[in-house]
């Protein structure tokens, strides 16, 4: 069996834990927390970056950070994991769902204007596939109704918009570093701060609404309850863990982006015939290959190609449902405007397997059957 996904692994975790548990000290905000906050903030620009210990979790903590309140409306698409939306619920807001481009299957920038009202408080644009939202635009919509702009970067890290790094060009952003993510610890993630007038409320948030982090830098000579929060600081272990990848990050970068490259050229001549369609990047994007997914004609025959790989050893699988089309999603939110392209672009996505090691062969032992599904020989 080919697996949809391989957690990355470069081989030098297993040193940097070891060395962390040397140290004796493996709660977290320890030397390798540290290393990993200083090496984001300079890639990125960010004034501040802090690990959680999910992409889940900072998202929660922009909800706090950006004030929202019971009553607020938070706007965002309906194509995207439930945390998106379930972080911004949790503090009481109704979730406005809007309709997606289905070239990117990011959130339609020219539709959000007209999902404003003055219970706006935020929009969340999410960066599907590591490839940009149309930022500039939602930028503006934001500045001249005094929104937030919290980006959903979770699949976005080593990824940039006009040269600007995802998450970093909004007011707050969030990585994800899953397993199943080009970088990874496993479990976590990271907010990252563009004021710094934010940075002492989020390190508050993070330590369980206590002034923790100033008492460890010798600025208070005790710390206490200041604030809400919760326990988002990720064990030094995992740190440990994600720093030996943040250290091969272009090594990994360019392998994945070897391997999507490969798939895109194997595949074009079945878009040439217009019996799929491929992944679409817009010119002012740089996007990170964090996956490659192919559009089929409609659900039936991806859910018979998928059935058919899966014969053949190959994991490929569908990606979200959309929110607004769940229980809950129905019970915080709802879709404001035509859903147009947001069901039926999403029925027809089926993500092929993308990893870091991903060999040459094996994409090519997929494409073969891919051609061989719809009956046209390779070659």
């Amino acid at each position: 069996m080919i697996p949809f996904n391989k957690p990355p692994y470069v081989k030098k975790e297993n040193y940097y834990i070891s060395q962390a548990i040397k140290k004796r000290k493996i709660c977290g905000d320890g030397e390798f927390t540290k290393r990993c906050s200083k090496w984001l903030e300079e890639y990125t620009g960010s004034s501040r970056v802090l690990l959680t210990t999910s992409c889940t979790h900072a998202i929660e903590m922009t909800a706090i950070l950006s004030g929202v309140k019971d009553g607020d409306e938070v706007i965002m698409p309906s194509f995207t994991f439930v945390s998106t939306a379930s972080a911004f619920a949790l503090r009481g807001a109704k979730i406005v769902f809007v309709d997606i481009r289905p070239d990117t299957m990011n959130i339609d920038e020219q539709l959000i204007e007209s999902a404003v009202t003055n219970k706006t408080k935020a929009i969340v644009p999410v960066h599907y596939a590591g490839v940009a939202c149309e930022m500039d635009t939602i930028m503006d919509i934001a500045k001249r109704h005094n929104l937030f702009v919290i980006e959903d970067a979770a699949q976005g890290i080593m990824a940039k918009y006009k040269g600007k790094n995802l998450g970093a060009i909004g007011d707050y952003g969030c990585y994800s570093f899953h397993e199943t993510k080009n970088i990874s610890m496993g479990e976590g993630g990271a907010i990252l701060i563009k004021d710094l007038e934010n940075i002492e409320k989020a390190e508050i948030i993070r330590e369980k609404g206590t002034n923790r982090s100033k008492f460890f830098r010798g600025e208070v000579d005790k710390y206490t309850w200041v604030e809400i929060g919760s326990s988002y600081l990720p064990s030094e272990l995992n740190a440990a863990y994600l720093y030996a990848q943040l250290e091969a990050s272009v090594k990994l970068y360019d392998d994945r982006m070897k391997s999507w490259k490969h798939y895109y050229k194997s595949l074009s001549y079945l878009e040439e015939k217009n019996i799929i369609h491929l992944p679409k990047i817009p010119d002012e994007c740089e996007h990170n290959a964090h996956m490659f997914y192919i559009k089929t004609k409609d659900l039936e025959e991806r859910t018979n190609l998928i059935s058919y790989l899966k014969k053949n050893g190959i994991s490929a699988v569908f990606h979200y449902i959309p929110l607004h089309s769940s229980p809950a999603g129905n019970r915080f939110g709802e879709f404001r405007g035509i859903d147009n392209y947001t069901t039926k672009e999403s029925e027809r996505l089926l993500r092929l397997p993308m990893y870091y090691g991903l060999s040459d062969s094996d994409i090519d032992f997929i494409v073969e059957k891919i051609y061989e599904y719809y009956g046209i020989k390779v070659g």
